[in-house]
């Protein structure tokens, strides 16, 4: 496994952090009833812990994962000796905090949920323009320092959904010890985008990375174009592989977060990240890269990451499947199947349909986005493409 150094505490932190957002989910067999997004504890519990056994040491949590699933089951797979083996990342939920005393209730919520008595990497949720002006006003930095002092906390840091300006305007507002940003191939110029990276790491803030495949989308069910680009390449790689080597090249990051579920990706993971080391790569590899996402981004229609920060939807819609099917409709050339799949999956199937029609345009999606996708526009397009062609 390779290691980079936090600067403001020399830490050694794996490069590859291991993101429990999309833990694996428990599949309904015949004759059983399993809620919405339950956590197949025992999958999920293997796959952790094979990870720190590989030398994953930085795992990363949120209050709001998997239905508040995500910190109590990344806690049981931290007991029996694994916890004093890995640092724990977590965040604090502004949109859910109206006063002082929420940010201490969530945080003793947090704790009990993952069994410790210290987060070691404890970060304000991505933040934007609003939300930054929303916790300073109810006193966050009292909170975080009393909460350090009180030794529930070790390191203080954020997670960034803005711009350029607000980025660098939080930077330097507070000595923190990292920061957490989206990034990848095709965010070079969005929200911090590099301009912030490096900004960040001039700082000596540790930088942890979100969204390095793009929520799946740079990794699997590739366009033919990119796939191309790809295939054509020397030397070869997988796309998951393309993706997060160009992440690693950059000296400024610290680690990447990977959404892991699947055995083969956590493994592939591991491996990739053996060798990706900062500067790594080559000219040529640097241009295939820049050729993938170029390519990407004249196909993609929503810039949505999968995170599901945007769910519950009030009428039922499954916001980030429509984006999906969406994207694959217009990045793919089966159309067709595309759109029956899109039938299959949000209309006629067994459960209750979630199709971008039954949207009344409410806006309780909105505050949740990190992506600030106007979502009830979007799903207007979804429903004008996918349900109203001939069926």
């Amino acid at each position: 496994m390779q290691y980079r150094t936090v600067p403001k505490n020399g830490d050694r932190l794996s490069a590859l952090g291991y993101g429990t957002m999309r833990l694996p989910l428990r599949t309904k067999e015949a004759g059983q009833s399993v809620e919405p997004e339950q956590v197949d504890e025992t999958r999920a519990i293997r796959q952790i812990r094979s990870a720190i056994d590989s030398g994953v040491n930085y795992f990363d949590t949120g209050y709001l994962y998997r239905n508040g699933e995500s910190e109590s089951v990344l806690g049981k797979a931290l007991a029996d000796g694994y916890r004093d083996r890995v640092k724990i990342a977590d965040k604090l939920p502004p949109t859910l905090v109206d006063s002082r005393e929420d940010m201490d209730r969530f945080l003793d919520i947090q704790l009990r949920r993952l069994g410790t008595d210290c987060i070691d990497y404890y970060m304000l949720l991505y933040l934007d323009p609003k939300l930054w002006t929303k916790m300073i006003d109810l006193g966050v930095f009292e909170f975080l320092e009393t909460a350090q002092n009180a030794g529930k906390i070790k390191n203080i840091g954020f997670s960034f959904h803005g711009n350029p300006e607000t980025f660098r305007e939080i930077v330097d507002c507070y000595d923190w010890t990292f920061c957490q940003i989206q990034y990848n191939i095709l965010d070079e110029e969005n929200q911090a985008g590099t301009e912030g990276l490096r900004y960040a790491a001039s700082k000596n803030l540790a930088v942890m990375i979100m969204e390095p495949l793009r929520g799946g989308m740079l990794a699997e069910n590739l366009p033919e174009q990119v796939r191309e680009i790809y295939g054509n390449a020397e030397p070869s790689h997988s796309p998951a592989a393309w993706a997060l080597r160009w992440v690693w090249d950059h000296p400024e990051v610290t680690v990447v977060l990977s959404g892991m579920n699947d055995d083969r990706h956590i493994q592939e993971n591991i491996r990739i990240c053996e060798d990706a080391l900062p500067g790594s790569l080559t000219g040529d590899e640097r241009a295939t890269t820049n050729e993938a996402a170029t390519s990407f981004k004249k196909l993609i229609k929503v810039n949505c990451t999968q995170c599901g920060y945007c769910l519950p939807c009030p009428q039922g819609v499954n916001i980030p499947a429509c984006f999906s099917l969406y994207n694959q409709y217009h990045m793919h050339n089966n159309k067709v199947a595309t759109r029956e799949l899109y039938l299959t999956r949000l209309i006629g199937s067994e459960d209750t349909p979630s199709n971008a029609s039954l949207c009344q345009d409410c806006g309780t999606c909105l505050s949740g986005c990190p992506q600030s996708i106007d979502i009830p526009k979007e799903l207007k397009n979804v429903a004008r493409d996918l349900e109203e062609l001939p069926q």
